[in-house]
C-alpha cells in the first residue's frame, strides 16, 4: 500500500511539473515571442501574434495539468488529451519538416514540450487502466461460476426479480456503460425507438447500469424510458455474473471508437456527460427466458451498435 501511495504521489508531482512547465513556456511565448527563435537561430515568424496565441493555449493546458495533479486517476481525461497533443504534435512537426516547411532546429522544442512527457503521461493512464484489471479476470470468473449469485438476488425498479420477469416474459437485459458515455446515450435512444417493436414480440426490457438509483431514474425520464425497469449495479456484480469484462485499449479508444464517437456525439447530438461507474466497463445484451440465456450480443468495441429488434425476432 505504501508503494502504491508513493507511486501515485510521484505521478501527481510529474503532472504538476508538466503544468508549471506549460505555464512558464506559455508566458515566455506570450511576452517574448521571438526569444526561442533567436536562441535556436531560426527566423522569427512573420505574424508573431499566431505564435503568442499558441503560447496562451499551451499555458491553459498547464492550468489543466495542475488541477488534474490533485488526482490524476480521477482526471484522466485531461491526461489523455494532453498525451494525444504530445503525440500528434511531433508527428505534425516531422511531416512539415520533411517537406521543408519547418526547420529541423525546432525539434528542440518538440523534445522538451512533448517527447519527455510521453512516459509520465502514458504511465498515469496505464496505471489507471491496469490497476482494476488485475482483479477483473478473477472477479469475472468467480462471480460467473458462483451458483449462490442468482437472478433472484436482483430486483428491478418495479420490485420484480430478474428470475420472476424471465419466467413471465422473454426479458432483454441491456447492460449499459456509464451514463456519460456517448454510446450509452445512443443505446438508450435506440431502445426508445425500438421499444414498441420489442414489446410487440412479447419481450420486456431491463436496463442494467452502474449509476445511483435516483440519478438513473432522472436520466431515463429525460430519454423517455422512465417506466422501463432498471437495476442499479454499482459494484458490477451482475456484469461479472454475465462475464462482461472491462474493455481493452482498442475496444475503448480504437480508431472505430473515435470515429463513431464523433458521429454519435456531435453529428447526431448524443453528446458526452459526466463519468459515473467504471468507465472501462464493456456493455452487452442478453435475452433471458425462464432464467436461461437464449440469445446474446457481446460488444467487441464500445462503439458497436446492436439491433435490439433483431434479437427478439421469432421468440
Amino acid at each position: 500500500m505504501k508503494d502504491q501511495a508513493k507511486c501515485k504521489n510521484s505521478w501527481k508531482k510529474m503532472l504538476f511539473l508538466a503544468g508549471v512547465y506549460n505555464i512558464v513556456f506559455g508566458l515566455v511565448v506570450l511576452f517574448f515571442p521571438n526569444l526561442l527563435f533567436n536562441l535556436l537561430g531560426i527566423q522569427p515568424p512573420l505574424y508573431p501574434q499566431i505564435w503568442q496565441c499558441l503560447g496562451m493555449v499551451i499555458g491553459v493546458y498547464g492550468v489543466g495539468y495542475i488541477l488534474a495533479s490533485r488526482n490524476p486517476f480521477q482526471h484522466w481525461v485531461i491526461v489523455l488529451v494532453g498525451l494525444l497533443g504530445k503525440v500528434f504534435g511531433p508527428i505534425g512537426f516531422v511531416w512539415f519538416a520533411l517537406q521543408g516547411q519547418l526547420p529541423w532546429a525546432m525539434g528542440a522544442l518538440i523534445i522538451f514540450n512533448d517527447l519527455i512527457w510521453w512516459y509520465p503521461f502514458s504511465m498515469i493512464l496505464y496505471k489507471l487502466y491496469k490497476r482494476p484489471h488485475l482483479f477483473d479476470a478473477t472477479l469475472t470468473g468467480m462471480f460467473s461460476q458462483d451458483e449462490s449469485i442468482t437472478l433472484e438476488m436482483f430486483d428491478t425498479s418495479e420490485g420484480m426479480t430478474l428470475q420472476s420477469m424471465s419466467e413471465k416474459w422473454p426479458t432483454m437485459m441491456v447492460f449499459l456503460r456509464h451514463f456519460g458515455c456517448t454510446f450509452c446515450r445512443e443505446a438508450l435512444d435506440d431502445l426508445a425507438d425500438q421499444r414498441d417493436q420489442i414489446e410487440l414480440r412479447g419481450a420486456r426490457i431491463v436496463l442494467v447500469h452502474m449509476e445511483e438509483e435516483e440519478r438513473a431514474q432522472e436520466l431515463l425520464n429525460k430519454m423517455g424510458l422512465g417506466d422501463v425497469p432498471h437495476i442499479s449495479d454499482p459494484e458490477s456484480i451482475l456484469y461479472k455474473k454475465f462475464q462482461l469484462r472491462r474493455g481493452g485499449m482498442t475496444q475503448l479508444f480504437g480508431p472505430k471508437v473515435w470515429w463513431r464517437g464523433l458521429i454519435a456525439g456531435f453529428v447526431k447530438g448524443h453528446g458526452v456527460g459526466r463519468e459515473s461507474g467504471d468507465v472501462f466497463q464493456m456493455p452487452g445484451v442478453f435475452l433471458l427466458s425462464k432464467g436461461r440465456v437464449i440469445r446474446k450480443y457481446i460488444h467487441k468495441s464500445a462503439a458497436d451498435r446492436p439491433d435490439y429488434g433483431q434479437l427478439v425476432k421469432g421468440i
